[in-house]
């Protein structure tokens, strides 16, 4: 086995021809667990970090096939978005920098579907409950993920709707596209936004994410105080606690009975939670225990709805192959720089000049930087604790950058006479950093 390992093979039909050569990829059939196969074995699991491990160990053996044709036909392949977003292929943005990737990541709000009617009535409609673009580095050695406020409000362009009509382009709350267009829609909204390539894109409801949880054995989180939320049926005192399924998701949902109300208050929270979800998957515990890391890729699989490009086992492997050697620490999340709209303090619009800052840094592949406290809030503590009066958020997502005024809201302007800035550090977090911290 080397260092560099390719895809998984594609899984042979029992009765293949034998001339083909034995599998490459982990032990074949009958092989000792004893001895130096076992340190082998054991190097590899540590190796791959990610689907990739499931698909290469489990695809190997006696019972490989049926295993890899499971795992495989879970997964839902977005034909329609892919059509839609082919049609405008050339306004679309190109990627600048080879080998760096952005991948979105959509959280819908779907009742539709076994284990999701419980969250309420299904009306036909879906809304981007979360979504999180993806960016991995050309060199796999750094993963930055940036949530989108589903209030924020954008320029939407003309869609076709899920009925097959087209709509108009209109200025509205960015879940609205998910809402009108699916996920072409919010892929197309997005870029128009960033001026960013997405790459790729995967939705999950609310099912998967409880699956997911569950087959890590949950997932800790801190409590500071108290949580009792009766819309998510979420009761647990303050302190470490660990999370399964269902109560993970009522955490990363909850609104207004955590924190001071705000959504961006709520995106912190569930980017601190995949942070520690990111850290669960990558444990030994799950990684090097086939009878734990079988439920995770069956609910990763089950969950998911991507684009052709990932719509495989093949196509997930050669997407986590790259992030496999990412150090938790290089795992960042951070909300985009956002304050409450000017004309209603309950939606949310971009500051200026930080996030088109945070946007080229992105399309350049340049790293960013994120911590807990910017620079100007560790030097000027405020008493203000960024929340209007009303309770909603001002400018939740801090930055620091000199050199440049804010200006008018997507009209940034360079001091007269003042020097290039450093990069600017915005508010964030990591994946190692412990919420208990």
């Amino acid at each position: 086995m080397t260092e560099s390992a390719g895809p998984p093979p594609e899984p042979r039909h029992p009765g293949d021809d034998d001339a083909a050569g034995p599998a490459t990829h982990g032990p074949g059939a009958g092989s000792s667990p004893t001895g130096a196969g076992t340190a082998r074995r054991r190097r590899r699991w540590l190796r791959y970090t990610a689907i990739g491990v499931g698909v290469v160990v489990l695809a190997a053996g006696g019972t490989g096939w049926a295993v890899y044709e499971k795992l495989q036909g879970n997964i839902t392949e977005d034909t329609d978005a892919a059509a839609e977003l082919a049609r405008y292929e050339k306004e679309r943005p190109t990627s600048l920098v080879r080998g760096a990737q952005n991948i979105l990541l959509i959280g819908s709000d779907s009742r539709a579907g076994a284990g999701n009617r419980k969250y309420g009535r299904d009306s036909g409609t879906q809304r981007s409950d979360t979504t999180i673009l993806l960016h991995i580095s050309a060199d796999h050695k750094r993963a930055l993920a940036v949530s989108l406020p589903r209030d924020l409000m954008v320029d939407i362009p003309s869609c076709r709707t899920r009925k097959g009509t087209r709509s108009g382009p209109m200025f509205a709350m960015f879940n609205y596209a998910f809402e009108q267009g699916g996920s072409a829609c919010t892929i197309r909204t997005v870029e128009k936004l960033t001026g960013i390539r997405v790459d790729h894109h995967m939705i999950v409801d609310f099912s998967g994410f409880k699956d997911m949880v569950d087959a890590v054995d949950g997932v800790a989180v801190c409590l500071t105080e108290p949580m009792n939320d009766r819309a998510a049926h979420l009761k647990l005192p303050a302190g470490k606690q660990t999370l399964n399924g269902e109560q993970a998701l009522g955490y990363v949902r909850a609104r207004k009975s955590l924190g001071n109300g705000s959504d961006t208050d709520r995106m912190d929270r569930q980017q601190q939670f995949l942070g520690a979800l990111v850290n669960k998957v990558q444990s030994n515990q799950v990684l090097l225990n086939p009878t734990k890391l079988y439920p995770v890729l069956d609910a990763a699989t089950s969950s998911l709805t991507t684009d052709p490009g990932l719509a495989s086992l093949r196509g997930l492997y050669n997407l986590v192959r790259g992030m496999r050697d990412i150090p938790t620490e290089h795992v960042q999340f951070l909300t985009v720089p956002r304050r409450s709209y000017i004309y209603n303090a309950n939606r949310d619009q971009l500051v200026q000049p930080a996030a088109e800052q945070l946007f080229t840094q992105l399309r350049t592949d340049a790293p960013v930087v994120v911590a807990k406290k910017t620079p100007k809030e560790s030097s000027a503590q405020s008493s203000s604790d960024g929340s209007g009066e009303d309770g909603s958020d001002t400018d939740n997502m801090a930055y620091e950058h000199d050199g440049y005024d804010d200006g008018k809201p997507g009209y940034p302007s360079v001091l007269s006479g003042s020097s290039p800035s450093p990069a600017p550090t915005f508010r964030g977090n990591t994946a190692a950093q412990d919420a208990c911290g």
